[in-house]
Order: C-alpha cells, then structure tokens, then sequence
C-alpha cells in the first residue's frame, strides 16, 4: 500500500498541475496559435493577446497617441528577461528581473527584429541608470514609478530604433533579494 501511494501522489501532483497550468494559461494558448509560422519570437495581434487593445479603439484612433489610425500593431517579445543588479555601497542587494516587449506598427517588425541587439542595450542601459538612481527601491510598482519607468524605456527605445516603437511593454517585473 505505501509503494501506491508514493508512486500515486506525484503523478496526481502532476495531473493536477497540468490542469491547473491549462485553466491559468488559457490566454496565451489563443496568442500562440496566431503567431507567425517564421517567426522565433511569440507574435500576438488583435484582441486575442493579454496586452492587445480593442481593435475598434485602433481603428477609431482611440488607442492614444497612434499616429497612424488604422494601422495594425504587433508585439515583439525579446526572448530572454533583462537583470538588472541593485547596488548599494558597491554591494549587490537584489536583482531586478524583466520581460519586456515592443508595441510596433506590423509593417515595422523586420526593422525591430535586426536591431534586437541595439535595442536590448539601450533598454538594459535605461534599466541600469534608473536601478542606480533608486528607482526600483521602495514601492517599485507604484503608478507613478511604473510611468517613470516606461517613459525612461521608451525614450530608449526610440533612440535606438526610432519612431517605429511605439510603447515598451512591462510583461513581467519581480526583485529578488540577495
């Protein structure tokens, strides 16, 4: 009976998880199955995605700020999370972790996918300068740090690959203590 129950237990562990995973992740199986068949990054356009705005705003120009109403918008996901140390006293105190993802005009994906590299510095240049200023210190997830945050990212952004990024996407941001 003990040798049952240790070879059942984990795989009910495992069936559960599993199901779990697929109730939670319902959203992203839609946005990955609307992906570009050449594509390596996760493609998600319209109003399927968790970040994708009401195509009838888009089109109405109600998306804020679109220059080109009517146009559609793509994602680029950068495929690895940026990390960013928090020093104090030159010592590490924590680390920032991020994944993050550039709204851009569709037409506009092969110029974001060459300048990855350019981008990537730039954004985790902006990301160092605001962790040495103390911008992830305290309540980092506040409003007005977050908007502090993605402007500095967007200026970035846009400074390394021009006009064609549109917003810098906050996916995921967490610290993690030393």
């Amino acid at each position: 009976m003990k040798r049952i129950l240790l070879i059942l237990f984990p795989l009910l562990a495992f069936v559960g998880g599993s199901v779990g995973g697929d109730m939670l992740g319902g959203g992203k199986a839609a946005g990955k199955a609307e992906a570009k068949p050449g594509a390596d990054t996760e493609t998600v356009a319209g109003p399927g995605g968790a970040h994708a705005p009401d195509a009838s705003a888009a089109a109405e120009g109600g998306h804020g700020g679109d220059a080109e109403s009517g146009a559609s918008l793509d994602w680029f996901k950068f495929p690895n999370q940026f990390f960013v140390p928090i020093l104090r006293n030159g010592t590490p105190t924590a680390v920032m972790i991020l994944s993050l993802s550039i709204e851009m005009p569709a037409t506009a994906r092969a110029d974001i996918e060459a300048q990855e590299h350019r981008l990537r510095d730039a954004l985790l240049n902006a990301l160092m300068i605001e962790a040495n200023t103390g911008g992830f210190d305290g309540n980092f997830t506040a409003e007005p740090a977050l908007q502090r945050l993605r402007a500095a990212l967007l200026a970035a952004g846009q400074k390394a690959a021009g006009p064609n990024v549109k917003r810098i996407l906050i996916e995921d941001i967490g610290r993690q203590a030393q």
